[in-house]
């Protein structure tokens, strides 16, 4: 039953600071990532896990988290969750090195989990179906504000004063939440009580962390690394005890059934791999920019707002491209687009300007904004309605589960890259082991020491890597713009009543 009069709208308010703070959150750590090197003297695999953590934790999170919602209250998961999240701000703003700050972005991932996919979970409670698109817009407007706020509040944070304040600005925000959400939200339940696959979730997080730490430890220390190969393996192994165990399981985590469409798995498979190259770009440019372009944590954030204009663009195109030429050629034109913007890049010099790095950025987040949203409502729309709620729920873990090996492979592939070209020579052991930790340690080694030369070879070193994962982004961009061409279905069915927005879960 859905509230009286007013109340369901101010409700609606109550879940704005919530989503807002997951907005803001998804972007800010970019910017901060290469202070975050020279302050905590985190190594480039450090600098991953500082996004892996997140990633990861939110992707294995999400599912169990809308079955606690249905079980045991929306509101009271919401209020917990964004408890949660204001404690992981707090452990991540005074983390004193680099393992304390990845437990409290793990932690931090943890209350995120929840946010979004609960919010999206008591729309239905709260609107009739004919109110609901201007209560999804509204979510979806709250979710994308986060995006341009953060870089440009975190970057200008950053520039004036203590880093720890681009988590602390989550506080506010979360005690918000608080308030509106226990004062305005009214509790809901869903109307079957599943149970909770508990083996389902351990093997899974568990499978995909070793997968992750197996990647991270080959892009230091090689693929020949017996550590790194261990826990490939193993991750490996996990995961596919994680496929049995859902198989046999009563309720499982994950409907293996819902693969069996082509459509579904082509559109979920295409909106992970457009993730995966997505947080390639985050994670390295701001590096790029600030320094080898010298720019502030500020500058670094504005450079980054082709981006989302490009996104912005993208999606509303998308619906109506989609419907003239069909999805398999509008995500194909998207991942064209993104392939082409990869390829341009990797001509990056040290000479290279500002305009032609954002130039190619913001033609990149068109070529997103028409791939993603349209595969993820690809996937939908091969599902039958009854479906779309899980459905919806597996897209959204999966795509952050691209965006965590998005950051750990092609992380790896710069790391290699990087430590392929640097030239050490006659350099003293501890000043060669900060080189080698980041472009940003390099760089401030280079000046403390006063030699133009370390810093050209440092610049020289990353760009040959960022040309490296250019080049790989490129390559997957394009693999998948033929796969999808040639053998993605051209038609999807048409839907019984209509499915949760696409653009909501780009967002």
């Amino acid at each position: 039953m859905q509230p009286r009069g007013n109340r369901r709208w101010w409700a609606l308010f109550a879940l704005v600071p919530a989503v807002l703070a997951v907005g803001l959150d998804a972007t800010v750590l970019s910017v901060a990532l290469p202070t975050l090197a020279a302050d905590l003297h985190a190594s480039t695999d450090q600098l991953q896990w500082f996004v892996v953590a997140y990633t990861l934790v939110f992707a294995a999170a999400m599912v169990p988290a809308g079955l606690l919602g249905d079980r045991f209250g929306r509101r009271r998961l919401l209020l917990a969750a964004l408890a949660v999240f204001g404690l992981g701000s707090l452990a991540c703003a005074y983390s004193s090195s680099p393992g304390q700050l990845i437990a409290a972005r793990a932690l931090l991932g943890l209350g995120g989990a929840a946010l979004v996919p609960v919010a999206m979970a008591v729309l239905p409670v709260l609107f009739a179906e004919s109110e609901r698109p201007k209560a999804i817009a509204a979510i979806m407007a709250a979710t994308m504000l986060g995006y341009p706020i953060g870089p440009i509040l975190g970057g200008w944070l950053l520039d004036h004063y203590w880093w720890g304040w681009v988590f602390l600005m989550n506080v506010p925000v979360v005690l918000l939440g608080l308030v509106t959400v226990a004062v305005l939200l009214p509790e809901s339940r869903g109307e079957r009580r599943t149970g909770i696959d508990l083996a389902g979730i351990l093997s899974s997080s568990a499978g995909l962390a070793a997968l992750t730490y197996g990647v991270i430890q080959a892009g230091d220390h090689g693929w020949t690394d017996r550590r790194a190969l261990l826990m490939l393996a193993a991750g490996g192994a996990l995961l596919t005890g994680f496929v049995v165990v859902q198989r046999r399981a009563a309720d499982p985590l994950v409907d293996l059934r819902l693969f069996a469409s082509a459509g579904f798995s082509w559109g979920t498979g295409l909106a992970t791999a457009v993730s995966f190259v997505l947080f390639g770009v985050l994670f390295v440019m701001p590096q790029y920019f600030q320094a080898v372009l010298g720019t502030g944590a500020q500058g670094s954030g504005l450079r980054l707002l082709p981006l989302v204009a490009g996104l912005l663009i993208g999606a509303p195109l998308a619906d109506r491209l989609a419907r003239r030429i069909g999805d398999a050629r509008a995500i194909g034109l998207g991942l064209v687009i993104i392939a082409v913007t990869f390829a341009v890049a990797t001509q990056t010099t040290r000479g290279t300007g500002t305009l032609f790095t954002v130039a190619w950025i913001g033609v990149n987040g068109i070529g997103t904004g028409l791939a993603l949203p349209t595969a993820m409502d690809a996937a939908l729309g091969a599902l039958a309605t009854q479906r779309a709620a899980v459905g919806s729920a597996v897209i959204q873990a999966l795509r952050m589960v691209g965006g965590s090996f998005g950051a750990a492979v092609l992380g790896s592939v710069l790391n290699a890259g990087y430590h392929a070209r640097l030239d050490l020579a006659g350099l003293p052991a501890p000043a060669a082991a900060a080189v080698r930790e980041s472009v940003s340690a390099g760089v401030t080694v280079a000046t403390r020491l006063g030699s133009p030369a370390l810093r050209t070879s440092v610049v020289d070193a990353f760009l040959h890597g960022m040309a490296a994962m250019m080049w790989t982004c490129a390559g997957l961009a394009a693999a998948c713009a033929l796969l999808t061409l040639l053998l993605m279905p051209r038609r999807r069915p048409a839907p019984e009543e209509p499915r949760p927005s696409s653009a909501t879960m780009a967002a």
